[in-house]
């Protein structure tokens, strides 16, 4: 239910691309009185339009009821998109969004990878396009049908055209920091998806099961060293103790698979190129080795390819 915060301002939100990451978040704001379009697949419009947004997470079980579309158009005269599509699909879906959003449109990108929020900039010029870290473990189960695990924080950008966004999102129960280094929360947040997400793929175990195997560790503690060496050579400064941050992540979600995971074990195209293979060019063009995440990012790929090659 909507807290009292101060603020009676009732956002228009369009989610482009309702998968476990949109879905959370559209339907936390969606609880809290917002008016939100899910902009998803068939399968999941057809069951959220009939039954509501099933939203099972670590604090309530409940169906919530909002509207749920497959047309990209949904995004016009929304206040606030958030662009939660696959990193591969991020020119794609902008240019799709492109012709229905204005100037007084805020574009938040809530995705993987470093770089999407500038990707998008570079041709989706007229909306305020403003970069999110989400920290989120969560899930599809099912039509219709997200698991939340654990966490569901976010870091922005600050916003020019809705300046009090944060409060707006801590008021719909989602902790929300406003930064000025988005960008190495950004890399923090790969560093986190590059140490877990190719080997919870490959393993297809979820984190609690993953770390503790034999060599684990010091396979990702590897990964984290070279992705701090791309980083500093990028001029990049990444926040807090990041071993530490690595090291929390299965303590606080140990029965979490990587989205890199729930792709492959549904047959679908992952974000590796996005995540491992992002620290492997950057390396590559600034000259610093990343045999470790290299490893990685060439057995994705493999798994990738016999999973195109089965469905």
């Amino acid at each position: 239910m909507r807290q009292n915060t101060g603020m009676d301002s009732t956002l228009s939100i369009a989610v482009m691309g309702a998968g476990a990451v949109g879905c959370y978040f559209g339907g936390m704001l969606a609880r809290d009185g917002h008016d939100v379009t899910l902009i998803a697949r068939p399968q999941h419009v057809e069951a959220i339009n009939r039954d509501g947004l099933h939203m099972d997470t670590t604090t309530f079980d409940e169906h919530v009821r909002l509207t749920a579309t497959s047309s990209p158009a949904a995004v016009k005269g929304a206040q606030l998109v958030l662009f939660s599509v696959k990193s591969g699909d991020t020119e794609r879906a902008g240019h799709e969004i492109k012709p229905y959003v204005g100037t007084d449109t805020v574009v938040l990108c809530v995705q993987n990878g470093c770089d999407n929020d500038q990707r998008l900039g570079a041709f989706l010029t007229e909306p305020e396009v403003a970069a999110a870290v989400v920290f989120l473990g969560a899930e599809m189960r099912g039509p219709g049908h997200v698991k939340h695990h654990g966490s569901g924080r976010l870091v922005i950008d600050p916003i020019r055209h809705i300046p009090d966004l944060a409060q707006i999102l801590e008021a719909a129960s989602i902790p929300t920091q406003v930064s000025d280094n988005v960008r190495g929360n950004l890399w923090l947040k790969l560093i986190v998806n590059c140490a877990y997400n190719a080997i919870s793929a490959i393993a297809r175990k979820p984190y609690g099961e993953m770390v503790p195997s034999v060599g684990v560790r010091d396979v990702m503690r590897d990964v984290v060293d070279e992705c701090l060496a791309v980083a500093t050579a990028e001029g990049i400064h990444v926040p807090g103790d990041v071993n530490a941050t690595v090291r929390g992540i299965v303590e606080a979600i140990p029965q979490q698979y990587s989205s890199t995971a729930q792709d492959i074990l549904r047959g679908k195209p992952t974000e590796i190129d996005y995540l491992n293979g992002h620290v492997v060019r950057r390396g590559k063009a600034l000259g610093i080795k990343t045999p470790v995440n290299q490893a990685l990012w060439a057995m994705v790929k493999l798994i990738e390819a016999k999973a195109e090659r089965k469905f």
